[in-house]
């Protein structure tokens, strides 16, 4: 045991152990067998337990479970006589939670025993661990391409920091005027019906006021009297807290990112309101980013005027399913279509007519089709239809009319009805061609050919006669 120096009463000086008592840092020794033999005033502070609670414990009891082997090892090399200087590991406290402990210790030899010096470091690491986890939450945002795998990365960090029984992302719903969660994760599924359909009510409070809102059973966040119940169902007897705050919190809100704690020991903070508001700006940078590059693809891959795959797009897809009708030696189909007249409508309605009549006929085209084929705009008025797995020619004939059919239906253009015809080309594989080249090229001479062959022939009989319009 070590012997604390004494002074005569005469002194005016303190013993030394009173000296130590006044230390923050816990001075601490151990036998050689681990166990306490001498602890400082300051170890209570640090660990809360007294030093009539661990004199005689073993060291490694407080340790935490997964810091312990390694603590071993550490105390194996200072009782060979190699000190440790800044050796860090976590303890648990009395109460349970975690601290995270600096230590400096060397061996003794003369008394068989470890001398360390405990620095409690937990405010630094909880700073270092929030200062690398709001740079890998930062950088997620800038890196990941799809928003699913950002939500489940930022739910994990987040974790880390907070006590998190349930995570989300709820998203505005305008169709419904409320929400829609565009990610949801959640330890268990501990509430019941009426408590989620409050926290949806609380989190679209959020979304339309832009502002953050944080329950716990000790503060009242000033709810409306309608919500206020919902709030104090929502917590219930299980001291649950919540907290939502806008996505993005500066501007429009377009969304509230929550989480929720079903533990009673720790409430949200302010500093936990403050991190959430600093990532939910970080999710709402990774959404615009997201939604920009969706939008350049979309204007790259599809018409802008109708909404149908362009040219580009449609040459993708046809090579595709030539290889596949190669390998599987099946036949598809092209069918191009070219509106008549379509220059009277611009200049006899305006343009603005033209726009909603190419709109009105790639619905209708549309509409028509299987969910596995495709309508393309070319250009102009120019479509091209492309139809995979055909069980025979005599079905593609049959579409054909049924194109006639809804295309001869007059349409609403501006409040003025019009009446519109259309020609059309068809190229089968393998009869007209096995590649694209070949086949888009007889598809267009075919429906020149039907262009061409005069609006009073046999043929072109059953298209609608000459553009009329009335008010």
């Amino acid at each position: 045991m070590l012997k604390t120096v004494s002074m005569k009463s005469s002194n005016p000086y303190p013993a030394l152990s009173e000296y130590i008592d006044l230390l923050l840092d816990a001075i601490c020794v151990v036998d050689k067998e681990g166990r306490y033999i001498y602890v400082s005033a300051s170890f209570e502070t640090i660990f809360g337990y007294t030093s009539e609670e661990v004199l005689g414990r073993r060291m490694i009891e407080l340790v935490h479970p997964d810091d312990r082997e390694r603590t071993l090892q550490t105390a194996s090399r200072i009782m060979t006589g190699i000190p440790q200087f800044h050796f860090e590991n976590r303890y648990l406290r009395k109460d349970g939670q975690v601290v995270n402990i600096m230590w400096s210790a060397r061996w003794s030899e003369a008394h068989k025993a470890r001398i360390a010096v405990a620095r409690d470091v937990t405010r630094r690491k909880h700073a270092e661990t929030i200062q690398a986890a709001l740079y890998a939450i930062s950088e997620a945002a800038h890196t990941t391409e799809n928003l699913q795998a950002l939500y489940q990365r930022i739910h994990h960090i987040v974790g880390e920091l907070l006590t998190v029984s349930s995570f989300s992302i709820a998203l505005s719903n305008d169709s419904t005027d409320g929400v829609k969660f565009a990610y949801h994760a959640e330890t268990k599924s501990s509430l019941s019906d009426s408590q989620k359909i409050g926290s949806d009510a609380l989190c679209a409070r959020v979304i339309r006021s832009g502002q953050a809102l944080r329950i716990t059973p000790d503060r009242d966040p000033g709810l409306p009297e309608d919500l206020r119940q919902t709030a104090h169902d929502l917590i219930g007897d299980r001291a649950r807290s919540w907290l939502g705050v806008p996505l993005p919190p500066h501007k429009d809100t377009i969304g509230a990112l929550v989480v929720q704690n079903d533990t009673s020991d720790a409430h949200y903070t302010d500093k936990d309101q403050e991190l959430l508001q600093f990532v939910s700006a970080q999710i709402a940078t990774a959404i615009d980013r997201k939604q920009m590059i969706v939008n350049l693809q979309h204007m790259a891959l599809y018409d802008s005027l109708t909404g149908l795959p362009n040219r580009q797009i449609f040459q993708d897809r046809l090579h595709l399913a030539l290889a596949r009708a190669r390998r599987g030696q099946m036949q598809l189909s092209l069918i191009f279509i070219d509106l008549d007249r379509f220059k009277e409508i611009n200049d006899t309605l305006g343009h603005g007519a033209g726009d909603q009549l190419l709109q009105q006929t790639a619905r209708r085209l549309e509409q028509c089709l299987r969910a596995g084929d495709t309508v393309a705009r070319f250009g102009g008025d120019e479509f091209v239809v492309l139809l995979e797995n055909i069980a025979s020619l005599e079905n593609v004939e049959m579409l054909v009319e049924k194109f006639r059919k809804v295309l001869s239906q007059p349409f609403d253009l501006a409040g003025k009805t019009a009446g519109i015809s259309a020609s059309f080309g068809v190229a089968h594989c393998p009869q007209h061609g096995d590649d694209e080249k070949q086949l888009l090229r007889h598809a267009d001479e075919a429906m020149y050919l039907d262009k061409n062959g005069g609006r009073g022939s046999t043929h072109q009989a059953r298209l609608l006669p000459p553009i009329t319009a009335t008010p």
